[in-house]
């Protein structure tokens, strides 16, 4: 079995060890990787929600035109909104639906 990095080496240990180390990396960058995912799409549905968005269509967009006070407007956006976060089970976005579902689940939870 021949593997990136430890070609010629026939020690069980070492390749599982390079492996794991291997397995730890690729975490994290996954991890970094969905941060920043995350970290953009909470840009973008905040700067888009006055005007509208690929989500949520362009509705306002007009509209805002001839009234500023739309720009003032609360600039919230749902969980359900992050489209490319809730997409990977790993995400911050997945922890956070799964975090509140386990808390309506708990709140009707009879004992």
């Amino acid at each position: 079995m021949e593997l990136h990095g430890l070609r010629g080496s026939n020690n069980p240990k070492a390749m599982l060890s390079s492996l794991l180390n291997k397995r730890e990396k690729l975490q994290d960058d996954l991890r970094s990787v969905e941060k920043q995912v995350y970290e953009l799409e909470t840009s973008y549905l905040q700067e888009s929600t006055a005007f509208g968005n690929a989500l949520k269509g362009f509705d306002g967009f007009l509209s805002s035109s001839k009234n500023t006070s739309n720009l003032k407007k609360s600039r919230k956006f749902q969980l359900e909104d992050r489209v490319f976060s809730l997409s990977s089970v790993t995400s911050p976005a997945k922890r956070l639906e799964l975090a509140k579902k386990m808390e309506k689940w708990t709140q009707f939870k009879v004992d």
